[in-house]
């Protein structure tokens, strides 16, 4: 009971911790180094306060070191900051790697929710292009609702029928193809669109990552270990 309490306390500081992380970069565009180093020196603890095994301890070793790979990538190209960097990692040291993807695909929808909301705030308007400017925003509208739909389904809501909204189309016209030829014009209208957010920059936008770090985080602790109260973090 006691090791389940400790368990369920420092996960509970890790949620904490993400929050202030996500109120920093928010605040600041910056994540502090202390609170990184402390989210990443506490996992160790909760390994013992959780008798995780010697091997399970190795993978997520393991899988701290191959997101700090990729995520040096991301930080090299300019996708992400060096604060997103190090919290990333150091998330990875906690969350188990089947959880861990989950994780990974909440912060990169919201990422891009975010990334488009910022490219949308700081593009340049043309006052000739009244057409092109339309579409850009109507194409940041649909990327953002197309996010929001993304970490509906990962939060385990239930999926459109497009398929059959396509077959309707098709059977309503007559033309077996026109609904995946609608949906394939949507596509290209959101592509063109977004491609214009992005030449249309003022500046480089910031995106303040660590607030979807720090949301996929907080969701699957939420839904793994707060809400069910696994015997592993506190039995009996």
């Amino acid at each position: 009971m006691q090791g389940g309490m400790i368990s369920y306390a420092l996960l509970a500081g890790l949620a904490i911790a993400l929050l202030v992380a996500a109120y920093t970069d928010h605040r600041r565009r910056e994540i502090d180094n202390g609170l990184t180093l402390a989210i990443a020196l506490g996992a160790p603890l909760f390994w013992l306060a959780s008798a995780v095994p010697l091997e399970a301890a190795g993978w997520q070793l393991a899988l701290a070191a191959g997101t700090f790979a990729v995520a040096c990538v991301l930080f090299g190209i300019g996708q992400m900051g060096g604060g997103d960097v190090k919290l990333i990692t150091a998330l990875a040291l906690w969350i188990p790697p089947e959880h861990f993807v989950k994780v990974c695909v909440l912060m990169a929808l919201l990422g891009a929710a975010m990334s488009i909301i910022t490219g949308l705030r700081g593009m340049k308007l043309a006052p000739g292009a009244p057409v092109w400017t339309a579409l850009s925003f109507v194409s940041g509208m649909l990327w953002i609702a197309f996010c929001g739909y993304g970490i509906f389904i990962v939060a385990g809501g239930a999926p459109l029928p497009i398929a059959r909204w396509m077959a309707t189309i098709s059977q309503s016209t007559g033309i077996a193809w026109i609904g995946w030829a609608v949906l394939a014009a949507v596509l290209l209208g959101v592509t063109l669109g977004t491609m214009r957010i992005m030449r249309r920059q003022t500046r480089r936008p910031q995106v303040p990552y660590g607030i979807a770090i720090s949301f996929g985080g907080l969701w699957v602790l939420t839904q793994n270990y707060f809400l069910p109260l696994q015997p592993a973090i506190l039995p009996g």
